[in-house]
């Protein structure tokens, strides 16, 4: 039995749908009845803060999708290390095997933001004694879906990347390696580094966003300093804002640049092209194009 959190997300809805189509044994760990139950699937409701909760999640799982969205940090906590680690304890006391844990690229030491929260995570894993792999995935390509991915009032896409390109990956490709390791014998012990077939400048973005959407998507590319600025003027906290300019930045010089063939090594399938993201996903593009106001 496979027990897969984070299932309500851009990776746990791939996840599902997959197990469900191959007719795997599994169920889902969500906060929220009610998006759980459209997942139409076996569902436990629960919360990585509730210890409670995590036990009962955890009787009968042989393997555990450990995936959940990094809440914003609280006078300089990661909420996300606490969480993960009590999931990790959870496992080990109801006799998981393995844990297929979604991390981030450049995971590490003393890393900004997620990307330090996760090596702590890592290596608490790591030094749990249960069997693990790990899916460190570029960009995600639903970013620009969810928003993480910013589009301006009147349409237009920003960020504080300069001419570097970024090899984003489809979801639907990180949940189809989730898929391999948690039901063959593959990969333990490992590490995965997840890109899409190409890295893509914003600019590209928006030529095949505009495409896609026939009309004109333009690109405005901000210097880390006005990236920081602006989000504290929305009201981030400095620190953050900082953190995340620094990190975009990092991406500017080139962090995420380049492409893996681990999609393809894992699965047998290529991963898919930004071009096919969004031709699977272009209604829900349209629909958070028309909710931001662009």
């Amino acid at each position: 039995m496979i027990l897969v959190t984070g299932a309500t997300g851009s990776i746990g809805t791939q996840l599902v749908r997959r197990l469900q189509r191959d007719g795997v044994p599994f169920k889902a760990l969500v906060r929220d009845e009610a998006k759980g139950s459209a997942l139409d699937c076996d569902v436990v409701v629960g919360d990585f803060d509730d210890t409670d909760s995590l036990a009962a999640a955890m009787q009968g799982v042989d393997r555990l999708f450990l995936n959940a969205a990094g809440a914003q940090p609280v006078s300089g906590e990661q909420p996300m290390i606490r969480q993960q680690r009590a999931a990790i304890d959870a496992a080990r006391v109801a006799g998981v095997s393995r844990i297929v844990k979604v991390s981030v690229w450049h995971a590490h030491e003393g890393g900004r933001l997620a990307e330090g929260a996760h090596w702590e995570i890592e290596q608490y894993l790591k030094a749990s004694g249960l069997g693990w792999s790990l899916l460190q995935p570029s960009g995600f390509m639903q970013n620009f879906i969810t928003g993480a991915g910013a589009f301006t009032e009147e349409g237009k896409l920003v960020g504080a990347f300069g001419d570097s390109p970024v090899s984003y990956i489809d979801c639907h490709d990180i949940a189809a390696c989730g898929a391999v390791l948690l039901t063959g014998p593959y990969g333990h012990g490992e590490t995965f580094v997840l890109t899409g077939p190409e890295a893509l400048t914003q600019a590209e973005i928006a030529q095949r966003l505009s495409a896609a959407l026939e009309r004109t998507v333009e690109y405005v590319d901000l210097s880390p300093d006005r990236l920081s600025a602006a989000l504290k003027a929305q009201g981030l906290p400095p620190r953050f804002a900082d953190d995340v300019a620094a990190l975009s930045q990092a991406v500017a010089n080139g962090s995420l640049a380049t492409t893996t063939t681990s999609v393809q090594d894992l699965t047998g399938d290529r991963p898919r092209t930004f071009e096919e993201f969004l031709a699977a996903n272009l209604d829900a593009l349209r629909a958070g194009l028309v909710s931001s106001g662009g």
